[in-house]
């Protein structure tokens, strides 16, 4: 545990927003899941999109990653629809 008051404070925070980035990545993983199982519907594949734009707007994962991501889940829609 450290010394300085400073740095105790940034163990708390890390700690914090580690939880928090892993809450938030878990929630994009089940999404990215349910979207590409078999049957799923447009809504499904919608709500992970938008899952996908949350995650690069916070930092989360790369606005190339989530790009990628969104093709993928629209060509897979397409291709079932």
């Amino acid at each position: 545990m450290p010394n300085i008051k400073s740095a105790k404070k940034r163990v708390l925070v890390s700690r914090t927003r580690t939880e928090a980035n892993k809450a938030a990545k878990s929630t994009l993983r089940t999404a990215i899941k349910k979207a590409r199982a078999e049957g799923a519907d447009a809504a499904v594949v919608k709500a992970a999109v938008v899952t996908v734009d949350k995650a690069a707007g916070k930092g989360l994962i790369h606005k190339n990653k989530a790009a990628r991501l969104k093709s993928q889940l629209a060509k897979k829609a397409n291709a079932t629809a």
